[in-house]
């Protein structure tokens, strides 16, 4: 049995192990494996040069999750350890609690400076069957016209290939600057509903992105990138992180998010 200590999780994981009676595996690769639980909730446990995200559980150390486990793997909760098969034993004893919520106050405080910073960014975005419902889906978020955002989202959701379609990155995006352009009562009302939209229409990992998103939850790439903009450092380094994301995943989500930061600043 391999023992490894858990570095960070997310705040409710205490949660999802409680309400887990039958976890399992849903997906395993080289340096990912994600389980899923009866609620169809995700816990992603990752390596550390992933780092922190909404649903993960960082791990001190590489482990290639290929050679040890299958989605036929079992999956169980004892004394403070996860067990994964019968080779992998992860303690969460010391496992520190990451916050996903990205600092949305201070964003929006500063919004003004922010979005013209944002305004000399240009990302092309030549995904054809996005493109199509892009400008629709920001103007409905900057006009918080749930209508409109939802039967848009209900058309993106799932639109594409692999396991976060690129209609759901766009969606997260642009949730994300839902977040940076209402207040918060405002910004959960319209992500909230888009969230119901697209969920039951795509994959269980993107609809756990989805989900986070509506939550006001960011990756810790997200959180660096929107730190940058807070302290008026450089924001080159971390946006071009988001970009190396997936073979077009974090691209997909920077032109949501930018595309609909741009229509607030133009309305």
């Amino acid at each position: 049995m391999r023992n490894i200590h858990a570095l960070s999780g997310r705040p409710s994981l205490t949660g999802w192990l409680a309400l887990s009676v039958q976890p399992r595996i849903l997906h395993v690769f080289d340096e990912v494996c994600n389980l899923i639980n009866e609620r169809r909730d995700i816990l992603s446990i990752v390596h550390a040069e992933i780092g922190n995200g909404p649903f993960n559980l960082v791990i001190e150390e590489p482990v290639l999750f290929t050679k040890h486990l299958d989605v036929e793997s079992k999956v169980s909760f004892r004394n403070k350890q996860l067990l994964l098969g019968g080779d992998i034993a992860i303690s969460l004893a010391n496992a520190q609690m990451w916050d996903p919520v990205p600092r949305w106050d201070e964003l929006r405080t500063n919004q003004d400076g922010i979005v013209n910073r944002l305004a000399l960014l240009q990302l092309d975005n030549d995904n054809e069957s996005i493109l199509q419902f892009s400008n629709s889906l920001s103007l409905a978020i900057v006009n918080v016209d749930i209508s409109t955002a939802k039967s848009i989202s209900a058309k993106l959701a799932g639109l594409g290939i692999g396991l976060t379609p690129a209609g759901d990155d766009f969606l997260m995006g642009a949730m994300y600057a839902a977040w940076m352009i209402h207040p918060q009562d405002a910004a959960k009302n319209v992500t909230e509903e888009i969230a119901n939209a697209a969920v039951p229409l795509t994959t269980s990992l993107s609809g756990a992105w989805l989900r986070s998103a509506a939550k006001g939850e960011a990756g810790e790439l997200w959180h660096e990138f929107f730190d940058a903009l807070i302290e008026d450092k450089n924001i080159y380094l971390p946006m071009s992180k988001i970009l190396s994301v997936g073979e077009t995943s974090g691209s997909d989500a920077l032109a949501g998010f930018l595309e609909t930061i741009d229509c607030w600043r133009q309305r």
